[in-house]
């Protein structure tokens, strides 16, 4: 299964940063971080939450900036355990 992250950019406060997770086409997530990155959680579709998924936020996410956004290794992996 790929998972892919989008940033949302719409209306968001500038301290709290919001991504869509989807594996393939299908939604199955919403991340989130603050500003610096110090507190981190996610939101999958069907309600469950959890804060900081895998380590801190740089652990989770890749890119950014002039490299494209990405999910790391570990995302990937934690995703695959909480998606079916």
């Amino acid at each position: 299964m790929q998972f892919t992250v989008r940033q949302l950019t719409s209306e968001q406060p500038f301290h709290v940063y919001r991504y869509l997770i989807f594996a393939g086409d299908r939604l199955v997530a919403r991340y989130w971080h603050d500003h610096r990155g110090d507190e981190h959680g996610i939101e999958f579709v069907d309600g469950r939450r959890d804060d900081w998924p895998v380590g801190r936020m740089t652990d989770f996410l890749t890119g950014g900036g002039p490299v494209p956004l990405g999910l790391s290794e570990a995302a990937v992996n934690y995703l695959r355990t909480k998606v079916s």
